[in-house]
């Protein structure tokens, strides 16, 4: 473990955090908006407003289950130090800045373990991975689409039915109505899952410098400070983004729309209780090509979404060799 951190640096490095932090929120502000913007229930500038409330209010509702998961349960506490959180992050923050750039909804969070995981094999070689924690991961990256897809056409079916002797207008209203409801659940899901990574990175750079003792625990200055990076990158919005999920995978009714976000909304309140560090943009691309291919298999653009398929695959393994490469550096630059 490197010696202890001055206080300039050590600031440095959770400011470097937290940046990763904000570009998760313009990331993945698409996951949160992009429904309840195509349908056209609310303007754009009003549903990142929206989203990050429920991003930033978040923390009152979970618990820190997630931070502990990344905390400790991806690669070894005692192997950490400051050049594998600067390097991990490095990897996160670059191959978010790629597939931002390109349009891409790639996984922040993917990105952020691939990270992680590359600068700890980088130190200290296979040894530092927590294979327990990385494993249940790895397992979420396929789960969390397939729970968000068969969640969402279970919902279309049951909302059909109920549906079936109501006017059209009658249903588009209803629906323009509650999709309120199920986006501000996804955002709180999104707030709840996805801030706590971050919190549970600087969580573990301070233990790793002696702040938190001989007991990992999460701070509450660092809950309040990554909700609010989180919530504000939301603000900034990911309008590249919000334009593939949005339209180019399926075109979306309000209720289609509704039944997307609250099966998605679902899935990630399953896996934040559970400490699982579950991808939403994973989760969200699901849902949407659930409710498009229960009104029938052609209405989703499935080369679209083969494409985004593509890059989760490559997310982690690319990001963690941008993290070790980062990692090198360092080492050679001392």
């Amino acid at each position: 473990m490197d010696a202890a951190l001055g206080l300039p640096i050590l600031v440095a490095l959770i400011a470097v955090a937290l940046l990763f932090d904000f570009l998760n929120g313009l990331h993945d502000a698409a996951n949160s908006i992009a429904t309840i913007v195509s349908t056209r229930v609310l303007r754009p500038q009003y549903a990142v407003i929206w989203a990050a409330f429920f991003n930033f209010v978040a923390f009152a509702v979970f618990g820190t289950h997630v931070a502990n998961t990344i905390g400790t349960g991806i690669i070894e506490p005692d192997i950490v130090d400051a050049t594998v959180i600067f390097a991990a992050l490095v990897g996160a923050i670059v191959w978010n800045l790629i597939t931002w750039a390109l349009g891409i909804p790639s996984s922040s969070s993917h990105a952020l373990i691939g990270g992680l995981v590359g600068a700890g094999m980088a130190k200290a070689g296979i040894s530092a991975a927590v294979w327990s924690g990385l494993s249940k991961t790895l397992l979420a990256i396929v789960l969390s689409p397939l729970v968000g897809f068969l969640l969402a056409l279970v919902l279309v079916a049951i909302v059909s039915w109920l549906s079936v002797r109501s006017t059209p207008f009658a249903v588009d209203r209803a629906f323009r109505i509650l999709q309120f409801v199920s986006a501000s659940l996804y955002s709180l899901g999104h707030g709840g899952n996805d801030a706590q990574k971050t919190m549970g990175i600087i969580a573990v750079l301070l233990y790793s410098q002696g702040h938190l003792g001989n007991h990992f625990e999460i701070p509450f200055w660092v809950v309040l400070a990554c909700q609010a990076a989180m919530a504000l990158g939301t603000l900034m919005g990911g309008w590249r983004i919000v334009r593939t999920m949005g339209l180019r995978i399926t075109r979306l009714t309000p209720m289609q729309g509704f039944c997307a976000e609250t099966g998605g909304a679902i899935t990630l309140f399953l896996a934040t209780f559970l400490g699982v560090p579950v991808s939403t943009t994973h989760t969200i691309t699901g849902a949407i090509v659930g409710v498009g291919a229960a009104r029938r298999a052609s209405a989703v653009r499935w080369n679209v979404a083969s494409s985004i398929v593509y890059a989760w695959v490559i997310t982690i393994p690319a990001s963690a060799v941008v993290a070790a490469l980062a990692y090198w550096a360092v080492v050679l630059l001392r």
